[in-house]
């Protein structure tokens, strides 16, 4: 279930370099959201008439708020860090299908990848059981504060060797070796493409939250389908990420399309 919702900006500072973050005050998004879930939001310019999809960091739904760390990469991110706060902006959602909680998982690996690891951080605090992620960036990794106060196991890796261990998350996961019933991970695809190969080796099922170009994000233009092999078939098919995905199991992406 989705809706239209007039928000009003809380927060909207700059994170680190050129992330962002932002809180909203959206109680009836708030009440429908769940980790791994994204929402759209609109300029209002005629200009910039596609709506901007950015995940959900954090989800209050008590106080009726949604946090999110978006990166200033193009015309409309950049008019999102203009905003002031008090003032309101229209969204959408909540969109997407979020992460699959199996309660009868004890140990979880999370993987996030540079902007990925935002995402991350709502579903750390929904799972029940050990939690280790796994935070990977070119130089400058984030919310790893913010992950150690939930009492998450924590590594780092970074392309430069300036955080952590020197290399990838894949690197790392492969260096620690972690316990895990299940994966999450949402990043590169680059990223998600290795750490799946790596899950389906070692069988370990994995949860992969797809990033690609949106514009509709409900569904109706089919610009962000992917290849998704079919149950019971030596076949395939056409899935939206915007509204069959995000998240996909990541042994049925076909990868190398």
């Amino acid at each position: 279930m989705k809706k239209i919702e007039q928000a009003t900006i809380i927060k909207n500072e700059c994170y680190i370099n050129n992330i962002y973050n932002m809180v909203l005050f959206a109680p009836e998004i708030a009440n429908l959201a769940k980790a791994g879930q994204f929402i759209n939001i609109y300029t209002g310019r005629s200009e910039m008439i596609l709506p901007r999809p950015i995940s959900l960091c954090e989800i209050n739904k008590k106080e009726g708020t949604l946090r999110l760390l978006y990166q200033v990469v193009g015309k409309g991110t950049q008019y999102f860090s203009t905003l002031k706060e008090k003032s309101n902006i229209k969204i959408l959602g909540a969109l997407g299908n979020g992460f699959s909680i199996d309660k009868s998982c004890n140990n979880h690996v999370l993987i996030g990848g540079g902007i990925g690891a935002p995402p991350m951080l709502e579903l750390a605090k929904t799972l029940q059981g050990n939690v280790h992620i796994f935070v990977g960036a070119k130089s400058t990794p984030i919310l790893v504060e913010e992950f150690q106060k939930i009492g998450a196991n924590v590594t780092v890796a970074t392309d430069d060797g300036s955080h952590g261990i020197h290399g990838t998350v894949l690197d790392a996961i492969q260096k620690e070796q972690p316990k895990a019933d299940m994966i999450y991970s949402c990043g590169p695809k680059v990223m998600l493409k290795a750490v799946s190969e790596w899950a389906e080796q070692v069988k370990i099922p994995i949860q992969v939250s797809m990033e690609e170009r949106m514009a509709c994000g409900i569904g109706a233009c089919v610009g962000c389908a992917i290849k998704i092999k079919k149950k019971d078939a030596n076949d395939w098919e056409n899935l939206k990420v915007c509204k069959d995905g995000p998240v996909f199991w990541g042994n049925e992406i076909i990868w190398n399309e």
